[in-house]
């Protein structure tokens, strides 16, 4: 991917602007005062900014996002996982996908998205075919996790730290649990990106 090359190529560029020639001057020192030698720098400093933000903004990256593994993600992807916290503590209903009723897994992705706006499928098997797959290294909040478990796929919403809520099961409740934990560091599947939501 263009990301993933992005730290390589700025270092070749860095090299290719090191052996940029200076700028002529006709005087030792610019109209501004400062020398010819420092100018030329200053030039090339800022010539290497344009570039580097050129190629940032062509490979897809946000600035804001802070793209990557444990990355912020985007405001709208924050503000699903925020809602999906509130969540927590909510007993596990099958079919369940508000507060008042109860969530299963899949419900309570539906829900959280639908109160951010985003209109998602209501059943995990759907949702685990939602937008783009996003690699686990690079999990923003507000992703969609799949994991398989032995009844089937569950879906749960990503929030950051490697930490995801999710309506575990029958005579539960929403919790947070840890990508890493011991039963879903194995089960994980895959991991879905809303484009509606970057």
């Amino acid at each position: 991917m263009v990301e993933r090359n992005f730290p390589g190529a700025l270092r070749v560029l860095m090299r290719k602007f090191s052996d940029v020639p200076r700028f002529p001057m006709r005087n030792p020192q610019n109209a501004a005062g400062f020398p010819a030698q420092e100018f030329s720098g200053a030039l090339r400093f800022l010539s290497l900014c344009a570039v580097c933000l050129f190629l940032a903004q062509s490979a897809g990256c946000s600035l804001r996002s802070g793209a990557g593994g444990g990355g912020q993600g985007t405001a709208s992807g924050r503000a699903v996982s925020k809602v999906a916290l509130s969540a927590v503590g909510v007993p596990y209903r099958i079919g369940g996908s508000t507060p008042e009723k109860g969530f299963d897994c899949s419900g309570l992705v539906f829900w959280a998205f639908a109160r951010n706006g985003v209109k998602v499928p209501r059943t995990a098997a759907e949702q685990s075919g939602l937008g783009s797959s996003v690699p686990r290294s690079a999990l923003n909040p507000g992703d969609i996790l799949v994991f398989k478990t032995k009844s089937g796929l569950h879906t749960a919403v990503y929030v950051g730290e490697n930490r995801f809520v999710h309506s575990p099961g029958s005579g539960k409740r929403v919790r947070v649990d840890n990508i890493s934990g011991d039963y879903w560091k194995n089960r994980l599947t895959a991991a879905r990106r809303i484009r509606q939501i970057y």
